[in-house]
């Protein structure tokens, strides 16, 4: 079955449930690709998990056996750094909660993260997937909120897929904050378009040519349609084919997989 319609000239891909669960590659990834690539088909990638930088992800990929460039991956830690940048143009301490992605974006764009003891001089609080999270952090996070400070999240994604099940996302951490404070964040991911918007100017696309993949209704597929993209479901992650089949505006493709799409 072609799946994908002929006036399609590029892909934009959700990772988390659609390349891999955690650890374990979902499909024959180098195959994959190479099919993509047989088709004349760009790439780029547009993830709401801001855990890793551009170049992790780059290496990620490469172990197994996909090989891409840096400009190619748009994560929420990136968009998250660019809307913060335009409140604070000149950069500042800010305390957030995430890991190297979500810091290192931050310090490319003139933010010095400041650490669970520092936080009295922090103008923005900024909130991502973080494993290493405590009660401090959360703590310090809902005073400065509470106190008035603009708050920030990556993504509002409530879980990531993994082997074992779901794990509490950035926006099921965020939750907690919301809860405590009545304070919603400003949320940089998906279904915002802005992650989709970026990935298209990057490879020089008319969003129209894009099909926009991921396995989530409510963020992959909402932020595909807000940026006027055709959409593609695969039923290899999050999002039940229910979900998919009632979700409006209709979902232009459902697939199982990454690979049956592009078979």
């Amino acid at each position: 079955m072609n799946f994908i319609s002929s006036n399609i000239r590029s892909l934009i891909l959700d990772m988390d449930g659609v390349l891999w669960k955690g650890d374990i590659q979902i499909g024959n990834l180098p195959a994959i690709f190479e099919r993509i690539r047989a088709r004349g088909l760009k790439v780029a990638f547009a993830t709401n998990n801001g855990t890793q930088t551009p170049e992790q992800y780059v290496a990620r990929l490469a172990a197994l056996g996909v090989h891409v460039e840096p400009w190619q991956v748009v994560t929420s830690s990136l968009v998250v750094a660019h809307l913060l940048s335009q409140s604070f143009p000149s950069g500042g301490p800010v305390f957030a909660i995430g890991e190297s992605g979500l810091t290192t974006a931050l310090r490319e764009k003139g933010f010095i993260p400041l650490s669970v003891d520092e936080t009295e001089s922090a103008q923005a609080v900024v909130i991502g997937v973080d494993r290493q999270i405590n009660f401090k952090k959360m703590c310090e996070a809902t005073l400065l909120v509470g106190r008035g400070l603009p708050f920030y999240a990556t993504n509002p994604d409530k879980s990531f897929p993994t082997p074992r099940g779901k794990l509490p996302g950035a926006g099921a951490w965020a939750s907690v904050i919301i809860t405590a404070t009545n304070i919603v964040p400003i949320y940089a991911g998906k279904p915002s378009p802005l992650l989709i918007e970026i990935a298209c100017n990057r490879m020089g696309m008319a969003n129209e040519a894009v099909l926009v993949v991921g396995d989530r209704v409510d963020t992959d597929i909402a932020a595909g349609q807000a940026a006027g993209c055709p959409v593609a479901h695969v039923l290899s992650g999050i999002s039940s084919r229910e979900a998919a089949e009632t979700w409006r505006p209709r979902i232009d493709i459902i697939a199982e997989n990454l690979g049956e799409l592009v078979s």
